[in-house]
């Protein structure tokens, strides 16, 4: 079973969480200290951690940094999915949380919805990081690398491109609406106006017929087309 550590020290907003693993039928472990947290994560496997930045006892930053930093081997595992969970709204909170290793930033108030899709997101990005390089046609992506090939030539994307590709490859043949991808990609790539963007960036450095506009509903990767 999935096994998720919530380190959250706010007892309503903890069991909003605990609430939200349940109902993916994942088991949660609750903690309200860095220190609790750390033992556990030294001792026990866990599959991906919600992560407070204001405790008790620190920051959780310092957390998300020791874990980054854990010896290949060793528990924690420093690919460990790690979503934050924080009312700092400030830019450069988020910034900083993702330059450091997180995997996601979520602001409260939290919106479950919300919360759960990230979540299954960043667990099904860490099954394909285990999976090795995505082909679609002639396009090839590497989640490892960050490598991108086209018609067997190197395609240079910035991290955000990068997000919304692969969001979409993963999800192919089916479409993802803007706030989908924002979701997927751990709200990684910026707002709906931006994640439009994105595409327009893709679509000039692929070809637009790689990524496809579904009319109401969003964007989804093209056919591969005959040869």
């Amino acid at each position: 079973m999935t096994r998720v550590l919530i380190l959250e020290d706010d007892p309503t907003t903890s069991a909003m969480l605990v609430g939200v693993v349940r109902r993916q039928q994942w088991e949660p472990h609750p903690c309200d200290e860095l220190a609790a947290a750390w033992k556990l994560l030294r001792e026990q496997p866990v599959d991906m951690v919600l992560l407070d930045l204001s405790l008790p006892d620190g920051e959780g930053t310092d957390l998300l940094q020791k874990i980054r930093r854990a010896t290949q081997g060793e528990l924690p595992d420093a690919k460990t999915p790690v979503l934050v969970v924080s009312s700092r709204s400030q830019l450069q909170s988020r910034l900083t949380a993702l330059d450091l290793g997180a995997d996601g930033y979520v602001i409260k108030p939290v919106h479950l919805e919300e919360v759960a899709a990230v979540m299954r997101a960043l667990l099904r990005r860490r099954t394909t990081l285990s999976a090795g390089q995505i082909t679609h046609g002639d396009l090839v992506l590497d989640p490892n690398s960050r490598f991108v090939q086209k018609k067997g030539a190197t395609v240079e994307l910035t991290e955000q491109e990068f997000a919304v590709l692969l969001a979409l490859l993963e999800d192919r043949p089916g479409t993802l609406s803007r706030a989908d991808i924002q979701a997927r990609t751990g709200n990684r790539v910026g707002d709906g106006s931006a994640v439009e963007v994105h595409v327009h960036h893709l679509r000039r450095k692929l070809g637009d017929r790689v990524i496809q506009t579904v009319r109401g509903a969003g964007y989804r990767i093209g056919p591969v087309e005959a040869a």
